[in-house]
């Protein structure tokens, strides 16, 4: 006779007659039939499993037709789902599904067990029993509880279904036991699954039999392993994972890696073959352990000790720069001598496009080493120098130990670019993290966080480029062999462009040398008149404009040569761009002409002072550092103090304001050497004298009126000779540094020492 309960999908769940169990119920249409069996059906309901368990709203057709009568004994409220243990009481078959306002109903038939050949069931129970017996002491998912009912000597129907609930078999071989009427049938299916389950141990058995063959008394760590392997071999699923285990530990066995890394590496190989190949905590071991393999250890080039073909390429590469030519060769002849050397930090410093970074290059290129490159522009986190720790998502090593991967040597030549642009922040100090590669007596134990293991960087030949020494931290630069790179002159840059960048352009616009022809006077008024730099990469860019519009007038209008011309230059690249010589060209009274320098080399510096009446302030424009400032306020005080000595009237300071002003209004400016510019600027405005227009200076101020030595004097020294000033006033105390003035600045400009404002006024002032 049909009858009709509330009604529910379970997935992955099957109840027998006679077993509790705890589910979680959480879908809509569920909930409702359970409240509906408590509130209507006396707790009575019925389940039904899914066939599929990613459906979500399943169908008639989407279960099974053999189901459980079940009671709820116990409802506990979590969250959105609620926790419902569940009796099952009959089995059951699913004749309709309806759907009501209150729940999902299930029409149902109970289905009763069928007695069959009682001898035959004894002979069942006997042998199951007998299996269980034999089982027991080592199979889990016989409990204490199942074995105390089977010694009792349950009934038949009772074992069928009590001992197939813990039984570890699939979904579907349980919805058969329960579709499975007959009691002797069900028995059969269960003595099946037991021969089937004891045999599954008989071969387990045989497999540590096997694996303790194959291990001696030496390899008894690898135990677990060779287990493993074997289960995967007797199942016939041989993985990656052991094909990338065996490849490690072939390549370790070859290698003359260091021993505490092949012990770290078997270290982490036994983590790695000891998880499942789904955790996510395998890629993370992988990922590390390739790291450590694929870096160098021991593998080394073998430097160029021809010195002549050493100088011969760097003299081929780079025209000039000889005190860093000088210094690479004095590194190789020594090496040479002692066959050992550890390795200088070399710091290039220098304007930009004077020739820092490939200046690197062809060190490489002559000592016949690897070249690698570290951008440290704009680097705020320390942990692009030294790592991340391996607890982090994605965590990888610093762009160091990337560097030395990349170069697969551990003697390259690295190239640290732009450490003056670093920055700090909340993530750490990057200087900081750089004085441990950058010193010597350090960088042999090189300690990346996340490599863990101590790192040798004594034989990286370390080549830094900044373009502003002052930016550097002072503890790095304590650690650093400091090489300056001056600008280029106007000679230099001639030969640079003939012998390097237009032999480059020509090759890179396909051009022959005989289808533009550059004279040197062409070049010189290129230099001069559309590019004002330190270096040579707008000179370089012009070139390029050049060769580009001879390309087109070559393939467009036919022309087979092209000279090149001021004409020419004029209708290619426009007007002059630059102004040559901006000197002042008359004396002019409160005018002086200053040197400075910058990052991007020397330049000059026109300080204007006037006066007017007031009540005695001193106003300074031209977006000035407090240095510079304070310079103003010590020129006009040591004016003051000596008013007379320079027939001043005392009375002009009281009555006038006065305005000390540095073109250009918007670059900011800063730096102590402006004082004697603006001393000589406000004396002249006061005593209404001119100042030398072909004349520059550069040099500290005290309040005494001594002149105290500046820094940057081969820059500046450059700036006004292109500039066309002939005369310079320096400090005494930089008189030394006019060795390092190129010889053809000497021959067109004359340098006078001096060592207090008075000899400054007396070589400025017209008198």
């Amino acid at each position: 006779m049909a009858m009709t309960y509330p009604l529910i999908c379970t997935r992955g769940v099957i109840i027998f007659p006679g077993q509790e169990i705890v589910i979680d119920v959480g879908r809509k249409p569920s909930l409702d039939a359970v409240y509906n069996a408590q509130d209507h059906y006396e707790d009575k309901i019925v389940l039904f499993s899914q066939k599929r368990m990613e459906v979500d709203k399943p169908g008639q057709d989407d279960i099974y037709t053999v189901g459980t009568l079940c009671e709820i004994r116990h409802v506990r409220r979590i969250n959105d789902f609620i926790r419902v243990k569940f009796r099952g009481l009959e089995r059951v078959e699913l004749v309709d599904w309806t759907k009501s306002d209150s729940s999902d109903i299930g029409e149902i038939n109970i289905l009763k067990s069928i007695k069959q050949d009682e001898l035959e069931e004894v002979a069942l129970v006997r042998m199951i029993a007998s299996l269980f017996e034999g089982m027991a002491k080592n199979e889990k998912f016989l409990s204490k509880d199942l074995m105390m009912e089977l010694s009792k000597g349950i009934g038949a129907e009772v074992i069928s279904d009590r001992a197939v609930q813990a039984f570890p078999i699939s979904i579907d071989r349980k919805q058969q036991y329960l579709e499975t009427l007959g009691i002797n049938d069900r028995l059969e299916m269960l003595l099946q699954d037991m021969e089937k389950e004891k045999k599954m141990s008989e071969v387990e058995q045989k497999i540590n039999e096997t694996v303790k063959e194959r291990i001696d008394q030496s390899q008894k760590e690898y135990y677990l392993r060779e287990k493993m392997h074997a289960i995967k071999e007797e199942l016939g699923d041989v993985v990656e994972q052991d094909k990338d285990a065996e490849g490690i530990r072939k390549r370790l066995a070859e290698n003359p890696y260091p021993e505490y890394i092949k012990q770290k590496v078997k270290d982490e190989l036994s983590r790695y073959e000891m998880l499942p190949m789904a955790s996510g905590e395998t890629g993370v071991i992988k990922t590390y352990i390739d790291w450590l393999m694929e870096l160098p250890w021991w593998q080394m080039t073998k430097d160029n000790e021809d010195l002549n073909e050493a100088q011969r390429i760097l003299d081929e590469d780079h025209y000039g720069l000889e005190k860093v030519k000088e210094r690479i060769m004095e590194y190789l002849a020594v090496k040479q001598m002692t066959n050992s050397l550890k390795a200088p930090i070399l710091c290039l410093v220098g304007p930009p496009g004077v020739g820092k970074t490939s200046l690197a290059k062809s060190v490489a290129r002559a000592l016949g080493r690897k070249f690698v490159k570290m951008s440290l522009g704009g680097v705020r986190d320390e942990a692009e120098i030294r790592g991340h720790r391996r607890t982090y998502l994605g965590a990888l090593p610093g762009r160091v130990i990337q560097g030395m991967k990349k170069a697969q040597v551990i003697n390259p030549v690295f190239l640290i670019d732009e450490l003056d642009k670093m920055a700090s922040d909340y993530k750490g100090d990057p200087s900081s993290a750089m004085l441990e590669v950058l010193d010597p007596e350090q960088n042999a134990l090189f300690s990346d966080h996340y490599i863990e293991e101590a790192y040798d960087l004594s034989k990286v030949l370390f080549i830094a480029t900044a373009n502003y020494l002052e930016n550097i931290p002072p503890a790095l630069r304590d650690r650093l062999e400091i090489i300056q790179l001056s600008s280029y002159t106007d000679v230099e840059k001639i030969h640079i462009a003939k012998e390097h960048l237009v032999p480059k352009q020509l090759k890179e616009n396909g051009l022959k040398a005989s289808q533009l022809k550059i004279s040197d006077d062409m070049l010189l008024y290129l230099v001069r008149y559309y590019t004002r730099e330190a270096g040579v990469r707008q000179l370089e860019r012009v070139i390029a404009t050049i060769c580009r519009k001879t390309v087109l007038a070559v393939l467009k209008d036919g022309k087979k040569s092209i000279t090149l011309t001021k004409k020419l230059i004029k209708e290619w690249l426009g007007n002059e761009k630059v102004d040559y010589g901006k000197k002042e060209k008359t004396d002019q009274v409160g005018t002086v002409t200053g040197l400075a320098y910058t990052s991007f080399g020397g330049d000059i510096l026109q300080i204007e002072a006037n006066r007017f009446e007031g009540k005695g302030n001193l106003i300074l424009t031209g977006q000035l550092g407090d240095v510079m400032k304070e310079s103003a306020n010590i020129a006009l005080d040591y004016i003051k103090a000596h008013a007379k000595e320079y027939k001043i009237d005392p009375e002009i300071f009281g009555k006038n304001d006065f305005h000390v002003h540095v073109p250009e209004g918007a670059v900011p400016k800063d730096g102590p050497s402006a004082g004697v510019t603006m001393t000589t600027a406000l004396v002249s405005c006061f005593a209404d004298i001119p100042v030398r227009a072909n004349l520059a200076m550069t040099g500290e101020v005290t309040l005494r009126g001594n002149v105290l030595p500046i820094g940057g004097l081969k820059e500046k020294s450059l700036a006004a000779h292109r500039s066309g000033i002939d005369t310079i006033l320096i400090p005494k105390g930089n008189v030394k540094d006019l060795d390092e003035i190129p010889q053809e600045v000497k021959d067109s400009v004359t340098f006078i020492p001096v060592s207090t404002v008075k000899q400054v006024l007396q070589h400025a002032l017209v008198q």
